[in-house]
Formats: C-alpha cells, structure tokens, sequence
C-alpha cells in the first residue's frame, strides 16, 4: 500500500484503564462501579453512584495494598502507551497515521482524547478496543462511552470504523503460541504431560452470557485455535478470575480450578491470561502474587505465568492488519 500523506487517520485504542497512584484507587473504583455496564439490576440507575461510591471506599484499602505490592501503581497506561508507540510506527510504513489512547475508567479518558482530536483534520477514525473477545461489559461499554462523549462534544467524524473483536485473528493466536513456547522452555526437565496449560480470562456475570453476551464463546474459540496450532501433548483447563460481588460469575474461577488440579496431584502449572493483552494488577498481583502464594501452599512444585502480550512484535502486527483493512 502506497502511504497518502494527505489522508491522516486516527487509531483509537480504548483500555480498562488503572490507578496511576495510590490516592487514585479509590476514584478509579468509582468510575468503574459507576458504568452502567458493570453494575447493573432493576432501578439501578437510582442508586448507582451512591453504590459505587460504597464499594470503592469499602474496597479501596486492601486494593491499595494489592497495587503497593506492584509499585504503586498500575502499569497499564505506560504498557498500552509502549502499545500505541509500536503501532503507530508499523502502520506509518503503509499510511499516515496518528494512534491514540482512551482509557474507560482513569486518565487519559475518552473525553480528553476526543478534545485532543477533534480540531485535527482525519479522514477517518478507526475504534480499537484492546479486548480480544467481545462483551458488553468491555468492547460495547467503551464504545457507548466514546458515542456518548461524541454527542457532548458536539464531535461528529465523518467516517468512523470500529474493530470490535479479533479473537480468531492468526497474528493474534501465534503470538499467544509463542509466548507459551517461551514459558514452557522454562520447564527443564518436565515432561509436557506434567505439565498444565491454565487459560484464565477476566470473568463475567453469568446473567450477561444468558443475555447473548458471545465472551465465554469467544473465549473458548481463542483456546480452541491456541491449542489446535500450538500442538502440546499438555493437559489444559479454562478458568475465570476477578470477579466481584456476590451474583454468579463465569467459572469455574482460577482459585477452583487450582485447588481442584492440586488435589488431583498436579504440581507444576503455567497460567496463561488468555483475554489480557497488557499486564495489570489482574496478571502481576491476582496470579502472581495471590495464586502463586496458594497454589505452593497446596503442593504445587511449579507456578509460572506468560507475560501478557503488551507490544509483541506478533501482536503489533496483528492490530497493524486490523487497522489497515479498516481503511
């Protein structure tokens, strides 16, 4: 492809966002319990920020101490940025392009980012959830919150395309193929049999999969072309983690999943995040903190974790080709 100069895109890349410091745990557990995509019953929206507001203050000193254990701070936004650096160099070899960071519950928001870009002239802007598998809870929240500060803003881009899932994509499954083939080189003399590939994914209220929510599918369908392509003679389990409050979530959770494994005998597990692309406290403190500590207090001899993808060149390829048949 022929770069044109003239024609200017915008990438968008949306992110759950994260406390960029400890006083901010307790607002960004505001924000996040404030989306309506999150909490969610009959009549909520009467009470919803006054029932945000009593979780973050409720939650907000153990999950500081969660986020002191990993420096402070969460690295989501450096990660997405180093993300955003990547892409923007890869697509600029085929297109003129400017790629942009829109966190949903901490800075820098949707509305700041659509400040930034609306007086530039794009020919076209291109969403770009960081969420491999589609949900409301995720991929839509982001987009109504972008549609909704379009209309306060007065913002109207001419041509707008959205990539709401890339869950099948190939670049996107060999890089996870990959990092898996790293992981396990760490396992000197285990044999593959001995070994379990844990696939964890950000769990989801069950009620939101009743309701046509396709992410338990999507996610099943990632690990079914991961295991297809990566051909490892390992036995595999998916579980959920993360979830909050006291309604049904997706399960079986990882903490079950381990304790079910141990209790089998099973010694030596690789936990692999499957629906993270960037490492936050999900990956670094709730499986490498928290389930490490469990599990070798239950008989595991072995605890490792892939790293998230964060700009692996695989995937920096992936979200290059998703931009590039956008335009």
């Amino acid at each position: 492809m022929l770069k044109n100069l003239t024609n200017k895109i915008a990438v968008i890349l949306f992110q759950l966002g994260g406390p960029d410091s400890l006083d901010s745990v307790e607002p960004f557990l505001y924000n996040l319990f404030s989306d309506p995509d999150i909490i969610n019953f009959p009549g909520a929206f009467l009470a919803r920020r006054f029932i945000a507001r009593k979780i973050a203050a409720s939650r907000s000193t153990k999950v500081k101490e969660n986020y002191r254990t990993i420096g402070g701070k969460s690295p989501i936004l450096s990660l997405t940025r180093a993300q955003a650096v990547a892409l923007e160099q890869s697509l600029n070899k085929h297109t003129n392009a400017e790629v942009f960071v829109a966190m949903r519950y901490w800075h820098p928001n949707t509305e700041e980012v659509i400040l930034k870009i609306k007086h530039d002239t794009f020919s076209k802007i291109i969403l770009l959830p960081l969420y491999p598998q589609y949900s409301k809870a995720t991929t839509l929240s982001s987009i109504k919150e972008w549609k909704k500060q379009c209309a306060l803003l007065n913002y109207n881009p001419v041509q707008l395309g959205t990539i709401e899932s890339f869950y099948t994509h190939s670049l996107y499954i060999n890089a996870i193929i990959n990092h898996i083939n790293s992981a396990l080189a760490s396992f000197t003399d285990i044999g593959p049999t001995d070994i379990d590939l844990v696939f964890s994914a950000h769990s989801i209220p069950v009620s939101y999969v009743k309701k046509g929510d396709p992410y338990q599918n999507h996610i099943i369908e990632t690990v079914k072309l991961v295991l297809q392509k990566g051909k490892w003679n390992s036995p595999h389990t998916v579980c959920y983690q993360s979830k909050v409050g006291p309604i049904k979530w997706l399960g079986p959770s990882l903490h079950d999943a381990i304790t079910e494994l141990t209790a089998r005998g099973r010694k030596n597990f690789l936990i692999i995040p499957i629906s993270f692309v960037t490492d936050h406290i999900e990956t670094l403190h709730e499986i490498g903190i928290e389930m490490r500590k469990y599990a070798m207090e239950n008989g595991a001899s072995r605890f490792e974790i892939m790293p998230a993808l964060n700009n692996d060149a695989d995937f920096i390829a992936c979200l290059t080709a998703l931009v590039l048949e956008q335009i």
